[in-house]
């Protein structure tokens, strides 16, 4: 029984490992591509008159976003684009007061001479996959820019991104990076903050210049109209339509081209039970998006190291099913390490997986250090935020790895949007808000118990004196503690203010 947990846990330890020597990888071309910026010309955007610039439909997929949709359409049409290159599509399949609010502002600037129109359906087939199919079928746009309910991205946005494509015509998407409308707001807004640069710096930086498959991250991009038809057009059969049509197109051989440099505000989650929605969804996704196209990409012409980039960054939600198997046996072995002795050699030589953490915090600091005067004070910022990140991922593994099971055994699920809440300043208040989760899950009483069992691994460590996994077990207590504390305080609040 020790030996084949021991076997169990260095496996996970292992995909763990390959996990962080894929994200070294993206480090290195991350920073190759800063070096040289001469990269960054590969897909240089033309300079363009007004009169030779392309016609575009912007996309606004919505449900149920009475907070929020009002200041989307307000930023949308005020784009500075010509007045006749563009229409806005409102595509909304909200069940609430939300559609009469968007039809006000729909018909406000439609007399202030805006192509603007309102699009709603007797039914929520496809989700958001339904609802942008619905609104190609009368789209005018080449390009089809998307943006979610809680962006708002510059009024240059379209002028900014659209010369890509008319530069190279291979090009089918173009993506920028997401900013932050509320960063400061909490502590779980500065960790959702730091998770999301590192994806939109060195992740999708790095897969950029390293000519592996990048994904449309489903709002703040542009998509060549033809690009979509040809991918085979939206599908609602996993919870992350973006992510399954990037690969359907990049497999057919389109490229994407990411901006880094183009940023596109939009608001974070306040509430813990809002940020586990859109994590769950995240997660089961990305896991049915692997088990639809990895067998598609290695079927392709792409080259191998797209082949296996692309099967790894499929693959990558995967590492909360392996932290928290990792986790949950780490203290039995804590107690099988001080009563056989035999197995101290392997002990030792697992060690070596602390790189991992090394790897880790190397690629977070390359995701920040641009941001800071001084490299010291890029560092104390890490040490500051790096360990509570650590712990909350941690805490949310349990949450994610039902997604993980769910996605790739098949289980479906409807798509549960995250509610938004308008939510920018730190002295405003959410609590009012009609969206928010009620019921307190069996998913939260199990992070409960994981919080009390961790803090078992720490009680042990100072009754065996054993504190090699002290640290870690300390990390895994306090992250299933947050998580569970957050959820608990404001399922309650959303229930009293209910009441």
């Amino acid at each position: 029984m020790a030996l084949t947990l021991i076997i169990i846990y260095t496996l996970a330890l292992i995909f763990i490992f390959v996990y962080s020597m894929i994200q070294l990888d993206l480090v290195i071309h991350y920073l190759r591509f800063h070096k040289n910026k001469t990269t960054s010309q590969k897909f240089a955007p033309v300079n363009l008159e007004d009169k030779d610039l392309p016609f575009v439909t912007v996309q606004l997929p919505i449900f149920n976003e009475m907070y929020v949709v009002e200041r989307l359409i307000d930023n949308i049409a005020r784009f500075d684009y010509p007045k006749d290159k563009f229409e806005i599509q409102v595509l909304d399949d909200s069940t609430d007061e939300t559609v009469e609010i968007s039809r006000g502002k729909v018909n406000e600037w439609k007399e202030k001479g805006i192509n603007i129109e309102l699009v709603t359906r007797t039914n929520r087939v496809g989700f958001k996959a339904g609802a942008l199919s619905e609104g190609l079928k009368t789209a005018r746009g080449e390009f089809i820019a998307i943006f979610d309910a809680d962006f708002v991205p510059g009024a240059d946005f379209l002028k900014r991104t659209v010369p890509y494509f008319i530069s190279d015509p291979n090009i089918g998407v173009v993506q920028t990076r997401w900013e932050h409308l509320n960063k400061n707001y909490s502590i779980l807004t500065k960790i959702q903050a730091f998770a999301l640069d590192a994806h939109f710096t060195v992740e999708q930086q790095g897969r950029n210049a390293g000519g592996y498959f990048i994904n449309f991250n489903g709002t703040a991009g542009v998509w060549r109209r033809k690009t979509i038809d040809d991918a085979g057009g939206w599908a609602s059969d996993t919870l992350t339509e973006d992510l399954d049509l990037s690969y359907r197109a990049q497999i057919k051989g389109w490229k994407f081209k990411y901006l880094e440099d183009v940023g596109a505000p939009a608001e974070l989650p306040v509430a813990m039970n809002a940020i586990k929605s859109q994590q769950f969804r995240w997660t089961k996704g990305g896991a049915e998006t692997a088990r639809k196209n990895i067998s598609r990409i290695w079927k392709s012409n792409v080259s191998l190291s797209q082949k296996f980039h692309g099967t790894a960054h499929l693959l990558n939600s995967q590492v909360f099913l392996f932290t928290l198997i990792c986790s949950i046996l780490s203290v039995p072995l804590l107690l099988i390490k001080n009563v056989m002795p035999n197995f101290s050699t392997w002990f030792a030589l697992l060690t070596i997986f602390i790189t991992c953490f090394v790897v880790l915090g190397l690629f977070y600091y390359c995701s920040i250090y641009r941001r800071f005067p001084t490299r010291m004070r890029a560092v104390g910022y890490l040490f500051s935020v790096f360990p509570i990140f650590l712990s909350m991922s941690m805490g949310i593994s349990l949450h994610n790895t039902i997604a993980v099971l769910e996605g790739l055994l098949g289980f479906k699920s409807p798509f549960i949007r995250t509610p938004k809440f308008n939510v920018t300043k730190t002295n405003k208040n959410w609590k009012s808000n009609k969206y928010l989760e009620q019921k307190i899950s069996g998913r939260t009483w199990l992070e409960i118990f994981l919080s009390i069992y961790f803090l078992f691994g720490v009680i042990v460590a100072f009754l065996i004196k054993d504190f090699g996994l002290f640290p870690f077990h300390v990390m895994l207590f306090a992250g299933f503690g947050m998580v569970s504390f957050f959820t608990v305080k404001h399922t309650r609040v959303a229930k009293a203010t209910a009441n």
